[in-house]
């Protein structure tokens, strides 16, 4: 049985995900840097250390001040936020409410720092649902890393195997699957590939999608992991 839900934020709670993939070709391009839309899609909740390094080696220039760089994105990205209506991910609030009327715990573990993740969570109304949230400064290696997962798990008093973690980007699917969560993909701005399958207890179309695992406990790991989309991502 589920005891305890982890839930990733950007892209899986909030559908801020494509903002990071608008912006940090901006950023980048603002310090004479050209990166394509795929590139961006590979840095989605990569976190510390990897992250400085990572984004040199796609711009292949080993000098490139990655906190100017990140500083800048996100200065221009927060701006452009204030302009937009910023949406929340379908089925969330009705997930979250459905896991704390069973009394089952709720955390958040995320790339973002503190700051940002309570400043939005109070902002959309999500933060009084969770009993945890982790962020990646607070360990030692982010995304895709399981110290982040890891440390969410010790800090609700529960092993991995208990939790479910949620989901949408690859880097934060092998830190959920590295710490031994059973993980399911919401998919945002991509599907998963074969790769990132093979690490899948379960996909599905949205947050709501997760209430029948949760209701019955079933366990999909085997031979066979079935997409509730309709087509299998594992067989």
């Amino acid at each position: 049985m589920i005891k305890a839900v982890i839930f990733d934020m950007d892209g899986t709670l909030l559908d801020t995900e494509k903002y990071y993939i608008m912006f940090w070709p901006k950023a980048l391009e603002h310090f004479g840097y050209k990166v394509t839309r795929e590139q961006v899609l590979t840095l989605r909740s990569l976190g510390r250390p990897y992250a400085p390094e990572y984004l040199k080696k796609m711009v292949n220039d080993p000098n490139l001040d990655y906190e100017a760089v990140r500083s800048y994105r996100r200065k221009i990205m927060e701006e452009y936020l204030k302009t937009v209506k910023v949406d929340i991910k379908p089925g969330a609030v009705e997930i979250l409410t459905y896991l704390k009327d069973k009394n089952i715990h709720r955390a958040v573990a995320t790339a973002s720092d503190l700051e940002r993740t309570t400043r939005y969570l109070k902002q959309f109304g999500l933060y009084e649902y969770f009993d945890k949230i982790v962020c990646a400064p607070m360990v030692e290696h982010g995304k895709p890393a399981p110290d982040v997962y890891e440390y969410a798990c010790s800090q609700i008093g529960l092993a991995p195997e208990e939790c479910m973690a949620v989901e949408d980007s690859p880097n934060g699917i092998k830190s959920a699957c590295a710490a031994g969560c059973k993980v399911v993909m919401v998919p945002d701005l991509t599907q998963p590939d074969e790769e990132i399958k093979d690490m899948l207890y379960a996909c599905v179309p949205t947050l709501m999608d997760l209430k029948q695992f949760i209701l019955v406990g079933e366990d999909i790991s085997g031979e066979q992991q079935i997409c509730l989309s309709g087509s299998a991502i594992s067989d």
